[in-house]
C-alpha cells in the first residue's frame, strides 16, 4: 500500500507510443523542467511503432536509470498499452501521460496534491477543448451524455485518460480480464475515492493524430457495448411498440372483413410495413451481432498483448 506522508513516493507515468519519436525530446524537456524534483519511472509502452521510437528510447534508457520500455510484438491499440502499462509498473501512483504534451504535466504536481489528501484516483478534466475540431468537440460533448444516460457507471465528463491512480487502484485493474477494453470505464468502475482537477488542453507540440473519425467511433461503441445491456434491451420495448399496433390492426381488419367483405389491399401499405419491419429486424440483429462478437472475442481469452522486448537501464536490469 502506499504511504500518501511519503515526502518523495515513486510516480510511474505510463507513457504509450506509436511512431512519436517528432515528440520525444520535448517531451523530456518538459519533463526534466516541469516534474524536476519528483522521483518517477518512465514506462514507455511502443505500440508497433515503424519510425525510430524505440532506438530513440534504446539510447535514451542507457543514460537516464528512470526510463523503462515494452516493446509490443505489433500495434495492439492504445488501451492494450494502458493496460501493459498498469501491468508493469513500480510506482506508489500511476499517470497515464500522453507524449504530445496536449495535457500539461505540471498538473501533476496537482494531482499528487489531491492523492496526498487521501483520493485513490484523481481524474484529469478538460475546462476548454477549443483546439479539437468542433466535430470533436460536440460528439465528446454528446457521447458522454449518452454513455452516462444508458449505463448505471457515471464517467466523468470530459476526462481522458490522464489521471493519477494509487497502487490499489492500479491492482484492482489488473484483476479485471476482459479482452475488449474500454480504460475510461473502466477507470470508474473500479469505484475508490476520485477527485478531479480541471486543466486546458493544449495543442500538440509534433506529430497528428491516431485516432481517426473511424477509430473513434468504433472506440465509443465499445464503450457503450461494454458498460450497457440498453442497447439490446431497447429492442424488446420498441418490439411492444410496433406489435399493438399491428395487433390492434389485424383485429380491425378480421372485424372489417367480417363485416364488410374483402376489400383489395394496398400495395403501397403492404410493401411499407415489409420494409419498416425488415428494417428494424435488421438493426436489432446488428446489435446483437455487435455482443455477440465481444462475447466470441472474450471466450477465446486471447492475451490483450504481446511483448516481443523489454528494454531499461543496464544497471537495473542486472538486478
Amino acid at each position: 500500500m502506499s504511504d500518501r506522508h511519503t515526502q518523495n513516493p515513486l510516480i510511474s507515468l505510463i507513457l504509450p507510443v506509436h511512431n512519436e519519436v517528432l515528440s520525444l525530446p520535448a517531451f523530456f524537456a518538459a519533463i526534466d523542467q516541469k516534474l524536476a524534483g519528483l522521483k518517477l519511472e518512465l514506462l514507455f509502452i511502443d505500440d508497433g511503432s515503424s519510425d525510430e521510437t524505440v532506438s530513440y528510447l534504446r539510447q535514451a534508457a542507457q543514460q537516464d536509470d528512470r526510463i523503462r520500455v515494452i516493446k509490443f510484438s505489433r500495434n495492439f491499440g492504445k488501451e492494450a498499452g494502458l493496460t501493459a502499462g498498469l501491468d508493469h509498473c513500480r510506482g506508489d501512483v500511476a499517470i497515464p501521460v500522453d507524449v504530445d504534451l496536449q495535457d500539461p504535466i505540471e498538473v501533476i504536481h496537482d494531482f499528487i496534491a489531491k492523492w496526498r489528501e487521501g483520493y485513490d484516483i484523481v481524474h484529469g478534466v478538460r475546462t476548454d477543448r477549443s483546439d479539437d475540431s468542433p466535430f470533436k468537440r460536440i460528439s465528446a460533448t454528446r457521447y458522454y451524455w449518452l454513455f452516462n444516460a444508458v449505463s448505471d457507471l457515471k464517467m466523468v465528463p470530459h476526462s481522458g485518460d490522464f489521471r493519477l491512480l494509487d497502487r490499489k487502484a492500479i491492482e484492482a485493474l489488473k484483476r479485471l480480464p476482459e479482452r475488449v477494453r474500454f480504460m475510461k470505464g473502466l477507470f470508474t468502475w473500479v469505484g475508490f475515492r476520485a477527485a478531479e482537477v480541471h486543466y486546458r488542453r493544449a495543442k500538440r507540440t509534433s506529430g497528428i493524430s491516431k485516432f481517426n473519425t473511424t477509430k473513434l467511433l468504433r472506440f465509443g461503441l465499445d464503450g457503450l457495448i461494454s458498460f450497457s445491456s440498453l442497447p439490446i434491451r431497447i429492442w424488446s420495448v420498441i418490439g411492444m411498440m410496433i406489435a399493438i399496433p399491428a395487433l390492434t390492426f389485424m383485429i380491425y381488419i378480421i372485424f372489417k372483413t367480417l363485416i364488410l367483405g374483402v376489400d383489395v389491399p394496398g400495395y403501397a401499405s403492404l410493401v411499407t410495413i415489409t420494409l419498416f419491419l425488415g428494417g428494424i429486424q435488421l438493426i436489432t440483429l446488428g446489435i446483437i451481432g455487435e455482443y455477440v462478437g465481444r462475447i466470441f472475442t472474450e471466450v477465446k481469452a486471447r492475451p490483450v498483448y504481446i511483448i516481443e522486448e523489454q528494454i531499461e537501464h543496464l544497471d537495473d536490469a542486472k538486478n
